[in-house]
């Protein structure tokens, strides 16, 4: 498997990840009270929002040509590890 391949795959894995991670905080909004409500429903779209960028930024990076490839890849971390931070952030206000 090639290094892009291989990268890929593994912006795949994260992506599975939010999308389970998004899915167990949506059942949570299920069971909050009204006002808690509005404020997961509000964190949960933010977390889309995110997870929709990553995925766009993905779908950029595997039409990429071979040879703009290796210098998407470098703008690519920047933004994955952003977007990440922002991931957990939004999370951690559901605990």
């Amino acid at each position: 498997m090639s290094d892009r391949d291989a990268y890929v795959e593994q912006m795949k894995a994260k992506l599975d990840e939010w999308n389970a991670e998004i899915d167990r905080l949506s059942a949570q909004v299920e069971g909050a009270q009204a006002d808690a409500r509005r404020e997961y429903n509000r964190q949960v779209e933010a977390m889309k929002k995110q997870r929709d960028e990553a995925r766009e930024q993905l779908n950029r990076l595997q039409a990429a040509s071979d040879s703009a490839w290796e210098d998407m890849r470098k703008g690519a971390d920047a933004a994955w590890e952003n977007m990440t931070k922002a991931f957990k952030d939004a999370a951690s206000r559901f605990k």
